[in-house]
């Protein structure tokens, strides 16, 4: 599920993608969506500031991101697919929500709420990286998840202080180191009663390969969950 294309309003792109290689390599068969509304705003990506008077779609802009072939999230049904994976980006917190703007008293698009539900009733699994876990520690009251660290630590962790929001949320947080200490990938927490396995993905600021293979360990265990 996409929330746009670029990391300030819409998904994180290289999350993206290394989800969907992932998947590939994974041998998973993979459809895209997003909701069909306009962004909260537009950020020029080169300046890092809003782009005034230019309004964008979500749904057409994480058209970008999937080649095209995407659908509206209001036809995303539990019966087609055993699992469900959100990317991270600011999208998640403007446009998939409004916490950017209101925090813990954030409304999460109704569509969203409804998959996420309709996903956890149906003992599937979710997957959520960066800042997307807000989503569900949103949703699924008592939800297990992790964006890394609750300290800032020198800004090796900038934006820490979601783990304090996602508590007031109503989730449950678990820190999660940079890497292992003998291997060169991101851990993923595995919420087995929830089915819900996250990754803090770029809430730290580390090498890129470090990131793609957190994403990787939680797509792994996305797929475990299926039992397929």
């Amino acid at each position: 599920v996409l929330s746009g294309c670029g990391v300030y309003d819409g998904t994180e792109i290289h999350e993206a993608s290394a989800i969907l290689v992932h998947l590939s390599r994974g041998g998973a068969e993979v459809q895209m969506y997003a909701p069909d509304v306009p962004q909260m705003h537009v950020i020029d990506h080169s300046k890092g500031q809003p782009a005034e008077a230019e309004s964008r779609n979500v749904l057409v802009e994480s058209a970008r991101i999937a080649r095209g072939k995407i659908a509206s999230l209001a036809k995303l049904t539990t019966a087609d697919h055993d699992a469900v994976i959100f990317p991270g980006g600011f999208g998640a917190a403007k446009n998939l929500s409004t916490f950017a703007v209101d925090g813990k008293d954030c409304k999460v698009n109704r569509e969203v709420e409804r998959v996420l539900k309709d996903f956890h009733k149906a003992g599937k699994p979710i997957g959520l990286c960066c800042i997307s876990p807000l989503l569900a520690a949103k949703v699924l009251s008592g939800a297990e998840v992790t964006v890394g660290h609750e300290e800032e630590e020198g800004g090796k962790w900038p934006y820490a202080g979601t783990a304090g929001a996602i508590k007031e949320l109503g989730g449950k947080h678990c820190v999660k180191e940079t890497a292992f200490s003998l291997t060169p990938f991101y851990e993923a927490h595995v919420d087995t009663k929830n089915k819900v396995v996250t990754t803090p993905a770029f809430m730290c600021e580390t090498e890129l390969h470090n990131i793609f293979d957190g994403i990787g360990a939680m797509v792994k265990n996305v797929l475990k969950l299926t039992g397929k």
